[in-house]
């Protein structure tokens, strides 16, 4: 974590608590030294920006990560309803990608 990235991008925050992706990069910064904080950051866009189809596929991972697979599932699932309401097909397919793989749906052909 770079602690003078963080310090800007909290007083970001601060000048604009509403900026979607300033909450985002918070949650990124804080993703691998403290992952409640992270957890924290992206269930408030999750909850706030419903639309920042960004979020979907790496707070559904950390829920993984935080072995809480059923969240992952329905956060997954809640980001392929926003990405293709949106058109944002590239999000869509990482999303269900990533669904797949946790469901155990990745297999491959012999």
């Amino acid at each position: 974590m770079n602690e003078s990235r963080l310090k800007q991008l909290l007083q970001f925050l601060e000048d604009d608590p509403n900026d979607a992706f300033t909450l985002y990069a918070i949650a990124t910064e804080y993703r691998n030294a403290d992952k409640e904080k992270a957890l924290a950051y992206y269930e408030k866009l999750l909850t706030e920006h419903e639309t920042y189809v960004g979020t979907y596929y790496h707070a559904a991972k950390l829920y993984e990560e935080l072995g809480q697979n059923d969240v992952a599932e329905q956060t997954y699932k809640k980001g392929m309803q926003i990405s293709r309401q949106e058109g944002n097909m590239h999000a869509f397919s990482e999303l269900q990608q990533a669904y797949s793989k946790l469901m155990g749906l990745d297999y491959e052909d012999d």
